[in-house]
C-alpha cells in the first residue's frame, strides 16, 4: 500500500512539474519580444538578431552637458554630431578606454589638488587624459609628459629642461605648469573650451582664427580639425569616465591601477650615478627612474646646489598583493 502511493505521489509529482514547466514555456514564447524590447531599449543590452556577429548600438548623447561650469550647447546639431562622432569613437574603442580608466584611479587624485590649489576647474584633468593617455608620452613633434608640453612653453612656464632633468615628466609640476597656461588662455579668450582649444591650437592660433572670424566663441569657431576635434574627445571622456556603466564599462575596484604611495629624499648635490643612490634605499634603477621620470640620465651634476625631491616608494607601490 505504502509503496503504491509513493509512486502515485512520484508519478503527480512528475506530471505537475512537467505541466507548469510547458506553461512558463509558453508564456515565455508569447512575451519573449515585450521582454526583450523592454531590456534592449533600457540600454542593459542590444537587440538580438537571428545572423548577427556581434552586437552594436549607438551610445545615446546626453540631454545636457557641462564642461568647467560652462554649458555646451547641445541644442545645436552641429555640436551634438561632433560629440556623437567621439563619443563613438572612445566607447567602442575598448581597450584604450578601458586602460585610461585604471589609469585615472592613480592619477586623477595627483592631478585634482593641484587643480584646485590653482582654482583651475576639475574638468580639465580631462583634457590631460586626451593629451596623453595619461602617461609621459611623446609626441612625433617632441611635445612631452602628461601634459604635453613643447620644450619653448615648457620654459616660458617655469619647467627646467635640459640633458640632466625634465620636468616636462613631473607629473605635478607640469602640471602646475599646465593650469598657469590654462588660466592666461582662459583670461585671454574668455571661456575654459576656448582655453581648451588654445592648448591644443596655441594662443596665436586660436587669436588668429577669433580676429578673422569676429567670433569668441569656441562652438562657432571653424578651427583645424584637429583642434575642433580635440574639445569633443574632451567632452567625450568625461561622459564615459563618469557614466562608465552606461558605457558598459564594468571594471572592479581590484581591477583599477592602484595609487602610489613615496616618501620623498632631498638631494642637494651632485649624484654621480643613480644606481648607486637607488641601492641606498632598496631600490633598482628601474624602479627609481619609474616614479622619477623627469631624470633623464644617469647621473645629476647640479652645480647650482638646486634642491630637488626624490620619490622613494613603499613596498605596497612596488609589488602586487
Amino acid at each position: 500500500m505504502n509503496s503504491l502511493f509513493s509512486s502515485n505521489f512520484v508519478k503527480w509529482f512528475v506530471y505537475f512539474f512537467m505541466v507548469v514547466t510547458l506553461l512558463v514555456l509558453v508564456l515565455f514564447f508569447i512575451y519573449e519580444d515585450k521582454i526583450t524590447n523592454k531590456i534592449v531599449h533600457s540600454g542593459i543590452i542590444p537587440p538580438v538578431t537571428n545572423n548577427a556577429t556581434q552586437y552594436v548600438v549607438a551610445p545615446k548623447i546626453p540631454d545636457e552637458m557641462e564642461f568647467a561650469g560652462e554649458k555646451v550647447p547641445l541644442e545645436l546639431l552641429d555640436v551634438r554630431e561632433r560629440l556623437d562622432a567621439e563619443l563613438i569613437a572612445g566607447n567602442y574603442w575598448h581597450s584604450y578606454s578601458m586602460l585610461l580608466i585604471k589609469r585615472a584611479n592613480r592619477w586623477f587624485p595627483v592631478i585634482e589638488p593641484i587643480l584646485k590649489k590653482n582654482d583651475v576647474p576639475d574638468d580639465i584633468k580631462y583634457l590631460c587624459m586626451i593629451e596623453s593617455g595619461l602617461t609621459n608620452a611623446v609626441s612625433p613633434k617632441g611635445a612631452t609628459g602628461f601634459w604635453q608640453f613643447m620644450k619653448p612653453a615648457g620654459k616660458e612656464y617655469g619647467l627646467e629642461i635640459n640633458g640632466e632633468v625634465d620636468e616636462r615628466y613631473h607629473v605635478e609640476k607640469a602640471t602646475e605648469a599646465a593650469c598657469k597656461y590654462l588660466k592666461d588662455a582662459k583670461s585671454e579668450f574668455g571661456s575654459w573650451a576656448a582655453a581648451a582649444a588654445a592648448y591644443n591650437y596655441g594662443f596665436n592660433g586660436v587669436r588668429r582664427q577669433i580676429e578673422r572670424q569676429k567670433e569668441k566663441n569656441y562652438y562657432n569657431l571653424i578651427l583645424p580639425d584637429e583642434t575642433e576635434k580635440y574639445m569633443f574627445r574632451i567632452l567625450a571622456a568625461k561622459e564615459v569616465y563618469e557614466n562608465q556603466e552606461k558605457y558598459g564599462f564594468n571594471i572592479a575596484d581590484e581591477d583599477l591601477y592602484p595609487e602610489w604611495n613615496w616618501k620623498t629624499v632631498k638631494v642637494t648635490g651632485k649624484i654621480n650615478h643613480w644606481t648607486d643612490f637607488a641601492k641606498k634605499y632598496n631600490l633598482n634603477y628601474r624602479i627609481l627612474k619609474i616614479f622619477n621620470p623627469w631624470l633623464r640620465d644617469h647621473n645629476l651634476t647640479n652645480k647650482s646646489g638646486k634642491t630637488y625631491e626624490i620619490k622613494i616608494p613603499d613596498e605596497e607601490s612596488i609589488y602586487f598583493k
